[in-house]
Formats: structure tokens, sequence, C-alpha cells
């Protein structure tokens, strides 16, 4: 038996590295390169690393559109460092912070023809880890010298980013009484890529042989616990929890994917976007994100581990319910949750509505 770490688990370091900004090499079929997050990076490696042959920075198309630089990669934008390039002028390539104050940022010399996996592979990462999708890729003649000086490495012919959902692991369940539903049993699942934990709140003993009453709930820490009037997601939460408390039966599951996906830190970038006048779709893309990053099949993966296969799901978003039906789960009845609306975020759910299809 084996006791290095399987390629979920050398993922998991690289996310943690990029986090902290230390470079990850990628590698595959005799070429490598280090990556590393700009909005992490020390004043130190930027210039080790910048000073390396080929440096390029990689954004997403998304921001590669707002910057007005040429995606000749389509899903992405390979900018060529200029000679006098500083950490701060990637940094503010990587955030649209002052992009209204200093707008022109180039003109940006792009690369086009050549292989992408390592600048794709990259931004995955980034994503992953919940960072700005801009990352420096530097090609390294030698991988064993990243090896040498104990950096996590990747053969992306293993350690790629895997097309399948992770698979969850039950940790532990526990009674718990609430205000508005007080046969409530919370249980925690642990994924086995080292990412986030999920959670499944089940209300009073839902019949696993017919459609349960379901919400899958994205966590919102501004608005579950803080009571923000910029979104719905809190009167969603309550409402949800309430209707099941009612029914006298049902499972909320509370999903760690912040921000549609990108994180509290990033969905705090797009709120202060916001205040310069951009919508939430808008901000996101401003960012280098897509509308919603989001992965719903964590929660068909959730239900089928709880022994359900059929819902009655409360939602407002058909994305959810084609994911669940693509997933196997099967959705009887789409029940609308619509609550919350307020003057503060009447402009976010008529977004919303428009741009992201939901049934407001």
């Amino acid at each position: 038996m084996t006791l290095a770490p399987n390629p979920a688990e050398r993922r998991a370091r690289a996310r943690s590295d990029l986090r902290m900004g230390v470079p990850v090499c990628l590698y595959r079929d005799g070429a490598a390169a280090l990556v590393v997050a700009v909005e992490c990076l020390s004043e130190g490696r930027f210039a080790a690393l910048g000073a390396i042959d080929g440096a390029v920075l990689a954004i997403t198309a998304r921001r590669a559109e707002t910057l007005k630089a040429r995606a000749y990669d389509g899903d992405l934008a390979r900018i060529e460092l200029p000679k006098a390039a500083t950490l701060r002028w990637a940094q503010s390539v990587a955030d649209p912070a002052d992009d209204l104050t200093t707008p022109m940022k180039g003109p940006f010399r792009t690369e086009r023809g050549g292989d992408v996996t390592f600048h794709r592979e990259a931004i995955a990462l980034a994503k992953e880890a919940r960072l700005l999708p801009a990352m420096l890729v530097c090609p390294l003649e030698d991988p064993e010298r990243a090896a040498a000086q104990r950096l996590t490495c990747l053969d992306l012919a293993t350690d790629a980013a895997p097309k399948d959902a992770a698979g969850y692991n039950e940790v532990v369940s526990a009674r718990l009484p609430m205000v508005l539903a007080r046969a409530g049993r919370l249980h925690v699942f642990r994924p086995d890529d080292g990412g986030e934990e999920h959670y499944a709140v089940e209300i009073g003993q839902p019949d696993r042989t017919e459609p349960v009453l379901a919400r899958l709930h994205s966590a919102c820490f501004t608005g579950d616990l803080l009571g923000s009037l910029k979104c719905d997601c809190g009167p969603q939460l309550r409402g949800a929890l309430g209707a099941m408390g009612k029914d006298g039966a049902g499972i909320l599951l509370y999903l760690n994917q912040e921000g549609r996906g990108i994180g509290l830190a990033n969905k705090m970038r797009a709120y202060a976007l916001q205040d310069l006048g951009f919508d939430t779709v808008e901000a996101n893309h401003r960012l280098g994100f897509e509308d919603d990053e989001r992965d719903f099949r964590i929660g068909a993966a959730l239900l089928r581990e709880l022994g359900f296969s059929s819902v009655r799901l409360m939602t407002n978003n058909p994305a959810k319910i084609a994911m669940m039906r693509a997933q196997g789960i099967a959705v009887t009845e789409r029940v609308p949750l619509q609550v919350g609306k307020t003057d503060e975020n009447a402009a976010y759910l008529a977004t919303k509505a428009a741009k992201s299809g939901h049934l407001l």
C-alpha cells in the first residue's frame, strides 16, 4: 500500500498552495510550467517568475473582454508581460477594482497559437481555490527543479480537473430542533477531493419512496447570517425551512458555494462593482467569472447519499431542475419560492429574471 497522496489529494494541495501565493508545477509529456495566482503573489516571487522567458499572464475571455484584450484561445487570453511589468500592474489586470479610475491598462499584446493546456488548467485551479482567475504561467524546462524546491507538482495525465463530481461521505448527523422546524436533523458531508463540506437539513422523517420537498440552497453569509437586503437568500432559506416544518417533512441542502460559486471575497468584489453601477452578471464578468460558477451535481450526489431519487423542488431557477434531472433525480414538481423582495434588491432580482432565466 502506498502512502503517497492520490490525484484528488495532490490537487487539494495545489489549491492550498495557490491561496498562499506558492507556485505549483504542472507537467505533461515532457513539458512543464510553473503557475501561480496573481492575486496572492509577493513582490519577490513576481520578480523571479516574471523574469522567466515566455512568462505570460493568463486571464479568462470574460476578463479579456473588459480589458479589450484579444482572446485568441477562445476561453482565455495570454497577455505578454511588458518589460517594465510590476506586480501592481499584474494585479490591476487581474482585479477590476480600479478599472473605471484607470481604464487604459493596455494596449495588451496577447499570444496566439500553441498549446494552452497549462494556461487553461491554471485558471481552473484558481477558480477551484476561489481566487481571481488570473494566473502567471511560466514555462519550465526542467520539472526536477520544481520538485527540488518541494513545490507541489501535478501530472496532467492523471491530476487534471476531474470531469465527474466528487464523492461525498457522511461524517455525522445529529438532532437539531429549530425555530422553523423542530423535528430537524443536520447531516454533515465531506467530499473526497479536499473541498468544502456541505450540509443536509432533514425535517421530520421523509419517505424515501416518495418525492420529498427539497431545496438546494447555496451558502450566503451576507444574506443568511447578516440579513443583507441586497439579495433574497435569507428569506428563501427561512421560507423553505418554514414550509418544510409546516409540511412535516423535507430536505434542505446547504451547499458551500458562496456567491454563485466564486467565494465570499470575490462576491464582495462583485458587490463593490455593483455599487459602481454594474448588475450582478456584469460584475461577475468583469472579475473574469461566468454568470454562475456553481456545481449543482453536488445536490444530486447528496440526495442519493440520503436515499432520495425524486423531489418536489423548491426553486425559481430552471437550471437546478435541469441539472437534477440530468443527474438522475426526478423532479416531479417545481414549488415556487418567491419571498424577500425589497427596494434594495429589486434590480438584483430583475437581473436574475432577465439574464439568468429565474422564474420571478
